[in-house]
């Protein structure tokens, strides 16, 4: 773990006009799944009722020094506008490709800044004023088409993921949040620097502040004559896919309340954290989208747990 650090009150304030766009936001759990030994992130409910904590500049400060670590949206949807993009690639050669990407930005008069990461790296584009998602969104999947540089996206199993991974959201819906920067990765035990500057929490804000942000103007003309493909061009509707090889086979789906999107997943109430009286906000168990006989409990509960709470319990082997 790194040496502690101190964030003054003007880094926290930097820090957050620099990457707070709306206040919704996530924690990485601190402790690693007992299954998966994965630390997931989930929105933090406010003691003893169903409504989501608001970040603040004291969990901002938090993040900073290392006690939590905070997942950040891009998209508020009141605006349908972000004050970023993060290009995400954690691939083999990912760094090559997010090189070439910043170079290229850079023809542009688009200084982009290069933040390692656990695999590979995040290259962050940051606006002069926040920019409709949809526009920030086909400016860099043009590059990269042009770049030759891949974008994740359906069976392509490797390429770039850009947040905002939406061109809107409604105005109960949150989209998909990315670690945010400079804190502490709890799986990695190490702080994620930013290329460009010492690695010191003042000289690194100082460096991300002096970059040349893009305008309006600027935006308006990469784009103009351009949108995105048609497959990337709808917004993501939640369908739960109809998995059957047996009659007999076991349905998570068939045993849960309301369910709402988030990412790739569905989340519902966890039927064993219910049990104990957990889970009050609903959202602990994760149910996969593209195949919902995958799920997970993000507040560590086993498979066998949530099958006896919901009164199937998973047969012994003999």
């Amino acid at each position: 773990m790194d040496t502690p650090i101190r964030a003054s009150p003007t880094v926290v304030a930097a820090y957050r006009s620099l990457f707070v766009n709306r206040l919704a936001y996530t924690l990485q759990s601190p402790r690693p799944h007992p299954g998966s030994g994965r630390h997931y992130y989930f929105r933090p409910r406010m003691k003893g009722t169903d409504g989501d904590l608001s970040l603040t500049n004291q969990t901002i400060r938090q993040h900073l020094e290392g006690e939590v670590t905070i997942g950040l949206y891009a998209i508020n949807p009141a605006t349908q506008r972000s004050k970023w993009v993060a290009i995400d690639a954690d691939y083999d050669d990912a760094m090559e490709d997010l090189l070439k990407l910043q170079h290229f930005l850079l023809q542009d008069e688009v200084e982009a800044a290069l933040e390692m990461s656990r695999r590979g790296g995040h290259l962050w584009i940051f606006m002069g004023t926040p920019a409709l998602a949809r526009e920030c969104r086909i400016y860099v999947h043009d590059l990269a088409t042009r770049l030759g540089v891949p974008v994740k996206r359906g069976a392509l199993a490797e390429g770039i993921e850009i947040f905002p991974k939406h061109d809107e959201l409604a105005p109960q819906e949150f989209g998909n949040a990315i670690r945010g920067p400079l804190g502490i990765h709890r799986g990695a035990h190490r702080r994620y620097w930013f290329y460009g500057a010492d690695y010191d929490l003042e000289k690194q804000i100082a460096f991300l502040m002096r970059l040349r942000k893009v305008t309006a103007d600027q935006l308006l003309h990469f784009i103009a004559g351009k949108s995105m493909p048609p497959k990337l061009d709808r917004k993501p509707v939640v369908s739960i896919p109809f998995v059957n090889r047996s009659a007999h086979e076991f349905r998570i789906l068939d045993h849960v309340g309301k369910v709402r999107k988030m990412g790739r997943n569905v989340v519902t109430r966890c039927p064993s954290c219910a049990e104990a009286g957990h889970d009050r906000g609903g959202d602990n168990l994760a149910i996969s989208i593209q195949d919902p006989r995958k799920y997970i409990c993000w507040a560590g509960c086993t498979k066998e747990m949530i099958r006896r709470a919901v009164g199937c319990p998973i047969a012994a082997r003999s």
